[in-house]
C-alpha cells in the first residue's frame, strides 16, 4: 500500500502532457462532490501551500467540478487559468512543494426560484483554504518540469476540522442564532452571530449601557482586541474609564465573510436580518440602552463602509458613526476603477495611450497589483463570483441579479469590458454620496453631528479618493449645511483610524453620548 501511494506521487513524463490529477477517498467524503479543485505550488513549506494563497501569494490553479465521485480523477492542466502565473506551462522547471485541494459546494434552492451551487460557510468566514469539511492533500516536495511533461496524482484525504469557537470569559460573550429571514431566502440554514465585550462590573450592577456596534470582517476574537491588547485591557478595567458594551457581528454568507448589512437581490435581506433579528437579540440578551443617542457605530474598510451605510440608511436608529478607511463611498473610484466613465476595468485610455489601472499600491506609491491581476486572482479562486473575495462581494451586494442566479457582473473578469447598465444599478442603489445627494432634504437634519470619517491619504486601495469626493460634496450642502468630520492621515495607508488609541476613541464616543442624552438622564455608566 505504501509503495503504491509513493508511486502515485512520483512525476511521470508524458511529452506535451502537463497535468495534475486530483481525487479523494470515500473515507474523506462520501461524495459526489460539486465544487472547485485547486493545485498550489510553493518554493517553501514553512506554511502549507494552501495557507500561502493570497492576493500576492504563491501560484495556484483552479477548475470547477460537478458530481466528482470518490476515487475519480479531476484534472488541472496547462489550459486552466492560474495566478500570479497564468498557466502550469509557465512554472519554471524546479523542485517545489505541491498540494491539491477540493472546495466543496452546497446546493441552495433560493426563494427567488434560482438554484445555485456555492460554498456554504462553516463559521470560518468564507475562506475556502481553511473551511471545515474541505479536503486537501499532504504537501509533497517534487520536481516539476513542463518542458518534459508530467502527470502527478494528488489524493485529498485530509479533512479540515470544525472551527473551535473560543470559550466565553467573564467579560467576553458569544452567541449564534439561525436567521429565519435569511434561511427563507437561501433555502438552507443561515446563521448570524455576535461577540460582546462587557464592562468590568457588568455582573455587579443592574444599569444599562451605551453600545458600540463595531463593523468589520468576520472574526471570533474579542472586540477591540481586548484579548490581545494589554494596554487597552488595562484602560478598560480602570474605575474612571467609561463603561460601555462593544459588539462585533458575524454574518458570513455564500459570497463573502461579511454581508455589508444591507438588503441585496444576490446576497439576501441582510439589512432586515440585522435590524429585525440580530440587534433585537443583542438588546434582549444584554443591558443595552435602547435609545438612538446610546447606539454608536464604527468599523474599518468593509466595516468602514458598513458603519457609514448603517448610519445613513437608519439615521433615526443610530446616534453617530466613526468610519475608518471605508470602501468606496463614491463609485467613481472603486479601487482605481471609475465605473461611470471607464470603458475597461483594466486600463485607462488617454488619447493614444492605454495605461493599466492600478488596483493597490504600497504607501510609497509602488504598484502592488494591477486591476487585471486582481481580477484574475479572484477568477482563479472561483467562477460566477464564488471567489469569496472583495470585488465579487461588491458585485453581489451592489449589483443586479443575473439570469443564471448569480450576480450580473459590472465588468468581464477576463477582458475588463464594463457594463454601463450595471454601473447605473450600482449608482442608484448603493453609491453613498449619490444617495445623500438625492435624499439630503430628509437625511441631512438627521445626520448632523453623526458622521466622522478617517482615512490615510496614501490608502493602499485608493479609498481616500472616494472619501474626498464625499467630503467635497458635503462642504456644499444646504438646509442643513453639514460638512461632517473628515480626517486624513499624512502618508498613512490602509486602514488609518485616526491619531488616537482605541481607549481614547471610546472616551471620545462616551463624551458624544453624554452630550446627546436627554437632560434628565443619569449617566451611571461613567463616573468621571
Amino acid at each position: 500500500m505504501r509503495i503504491l501511494l509513493w508511486l502515485a506521487l512520483v512525476p511521470v513524463a508524458f511529452a506535451g502532457d502537463t497535468r495534475f490529477e486530483i481525487s479523494y477517498p470515500a473515507s474523506a467524503n462520501a461524495g459526489p462532490i460539486t465544487g472547485r479543485i485547486y493545485v498550489m505550488i510553493s518554493r517553501t513549506n514553512d506554511r502549507e501551500p494552501r495557507i500561502q494563497v493570497g492576493r500576492v501569494g504563491i501560484p495556484f490553479f483552479g477548475r470547477d467540478v460537478e458530481k466528482l465521485a470518490p476515487g475519480q480523477n479531476a484534472v488541472i492542466d496547462q489550459t486552466d487559468l492560474g495566478t500570479p502565473v497564468a498557466s502550469l506551462s509557465e512554472i519554471p522547471p524546479g523542485e517545489y512543494w505541491v498540494q491539491g485541494f477540493i472546495n466543496v459546494y452546497t446546493e441552495f434552492h433560493r426563494s427567488d426560484g434560482h438554484v445555485v451551487w456555492m460554498h456554504d460557510d462553516r463559521w470560518e468566514g468564507q475562506h475556502w483554504n481553511r473551511s471545515p469539511g474541505n479536503l486537501y492533500s499532504a504537501p509533497r516536495k517534487m520536481t516539476v518540469d513542463a518542458t518534459k511533461g508530467y502527470r502527478i496524482q494528488l489524493v485529498c484525504d485530509q479533512v479540515i476540522p470544525p472551527v473551535q469557537v473560543p470559550a466565553d470569559t467573564a467579560l467576553v460573550k458569544r452567541f449564534k442564532i439561525e436567521s429565519q429571514i435569511l434561511t427563507r431566502f437561501w433555502g438552507r440554514p443561515i446563521y448570524l452571530g455576535a461577540t460582546v465585550l462587557l464592562p468590568r462590573d457588568y455582573e455587579k450592577t443592574n444599569i444599562s449601557y451605551p453600545v458600540l456596534y463595531e463593523q468589520g470582517h468576520f472574526s471570533l476574537a474579542a472586540p477591540l482586541r481586548f484579548d490581545t491588547d494589554k494596554d487597552f485591557e488595562a484602560q478598560w478595567m480602570r474605575d474612571d474609564f467609561p463603561r460601555m458594551i462593544v459588539v462585533t457581528m458575524q454574518h458570513p454568507n455564500p459570497y463573502f465573510d461579511d454581508s455589508y448589512a444591507v438588503n441585496s437581490v444576490n446576497v439576501g435581506p441582510y439589512g432586515d436580518a440585522f435590524m429585525q433579528e440580530l440587534i433585537p437579540e443583542i438588546e434582549k440578551r444584554f443591558r443595552v440602552i435602547r435609545q438612538p443617542w446610546a447606539r454608536l457605530l464604527s468599523g474599518g474598510s468593509t466595516g468602514g463602509w458598513e458603519s457609514l451605510a448603517l448610519q445613513i440608511f437608519h439615521p433615526d436608529f443610530f446616534g453617530g458613526t466613526w468610519s475608518y478607511c471605508p470602501d468606496s463611498v463614491d463609485f467613481s473610484d472603486v479601487e482605481g476603477v471609475d465605473i461611470y466613465h471607464d470603458k475597461s476595468a483594466f486600463y485607462k485610455e488617454f488619447e493614444w495611450r492605454k495605461v493599466p489601472t492600478i488596483n493597490s499600491r504600497e504607501i510609497n506609491g509602488q504598484i502592488r497589483q494591477t486591476s487585471e491581476e486582481r481580477n484574475r486572482f479572484e477568477l482563479v479562486n472561483g467562477t460566477h463570483g464564488r471567489s469569496g473575495e472583495q470585488l465579487d462581494i461588491w458585485s453581489a451586494v451592489f449589483g443586479p441579479l443575473g439570469e443564471d442566479g448569480f450576480f450580473d457582473p459590472l465588468w468581464d473578469k477576463k477582458t475588463g469590458e464594463m457594463n454601463s447598465r450595471v454601473a447605473q444599478y450600482w449608482k442608484e442603489h448603493y453609491d453613498l454620496r449619490y444617495h445623500l445627494e438625492q435624499n439630503w432634504s430628509t437625511l441631512g437634519p438627521k445626520l448632523e453631528d453623526k458622521v466622522r470619517v478617517y482615512v490615510g491619504d496614501a490608502d493602499n486601495f485608493f479609498l481616500n479618493n472616494g472619501t474626498r469626493k464625499l467630503q467635497a460634496w458635503m462642504k456644499n450642502t444646504e438646509s442643513p449645511h453639514y460638512e461632517g468630520l473628515f480626517v486624513y492621515g499624512a502618508a498613512k495607508g490602509h486602514c488609518y483610524s485616526g491619531p488616537v488609541s482605541s481607549a481614547d476613541r471610546l472616551k471620545e464616543m462616551a463624551e458624544h453620548v453624554l452630550a446627546k442624552m436627554p437632560p434628565e438622564t443619569v449617566a451611571g455608566w461613567w463616573k468621571q
